[in-house]
Order: structure tokens, then sequence, then C-alpha cells
């Protein structure tokens, strides 16, 4: 957790994540780790008792957690979500439209790259899960 990059006030969790499938077997559980293959809808009726949600990028072309991450937010969790593994400077823009929140990616990110990526985009054209207002809305200001 040394390179952990969060965009939360709160305390980050260090619960180590369980699977999902182990998870659904503890009541008193209160951190997960997606898999790729994992139904993140399995979590859903849980929501309100997990601070922590790591979901495993194993590598940076598996889109999967993409998908698990919109499920998961728009499902209403407001814990942290973070993206874990393979995950690339590059995709840092996408990965927080998705609801992504906190990063533990396995190789560093420069901090002057990472600072380029997360502002290369000022504007954006549709609503998401990170809730930055769409041009097309500010325009009707």
């Amino acid at each position: 957790m040394a390179d952990l990059l969060r965009f939360r006030d709160d305390e980050p969790a260090d619960h180590p994540g369980i699977t999902v499938d182990a998870f659904l077997g503890q009541p008193d559980a209160v951190a997960v780790r997606v898999e790729p293959g994992d139904d993140a809808r399995a979590l859903v009726p849980h929501l309100a008792r997990l601070q922590l949600i790591e979901v495993h990028f194993p590598s940076f072309g598996d889109g999967r957690g993409y998908s698990s991450a919109r499920i998961l937010r728009e499902a209403g969790y407001d814990g942290e979500l973070r993206a874990v593994g393979d995950v690339l400077v590059d995709q840092l823009a996408f990965l927080r439209r998705c609801g992504f929140d906190g990063f533990d990616p396995d190789q560093p990110f420069d901090p002057a790259t990472r600072d380029a990526a997360l502002s290369r985009w000022p504007a954006v054209y549709q609503p998401a899960a990170d809730a930055r207002v769409p041009i097309w809305a500010l325009r009707q200001r």
C-alpha cells in the first residue's frame, strides 16, 4: 500500500480483501476483492457493511473491472472502490469516471505523469459515476 493513490478524505481500509465467495459466507467481513470472473451484483445486498471493494485488474487489457465498478456505484455503493493490479496511468481518467476512488497499481505512477493524465480532459460529454457535470449541462446554466 506504499503507492496507494486515493481520492477520499477518510482513512484507507487496510483489511485484506477476501474473494467474493468467501465474503458471502462471512457476515463480519468488511472488505472484498472482485476478480474478473466474479459477478459484482452478488455484493449489492451487502454494500452497507462494506468499507472497501478491491477490483483486480490482472492485465491492463482486461476491462471487466470497469463494468464491476459501474454496477457497484449505480447500486449505491459509496465506500472505497480500489483498482488493484496492472493499472496503467493512461487508464486513470477512465477508471475515475467509472467510480474508482482508490488505486493500488503493480507499478507506481510517476506523479507528473499521473497529474497530466488526470487533467487531460477538462470537460466530459456524458454523466458517469464520478458525478462530473457534462459540458452540455454546463452550457444550459
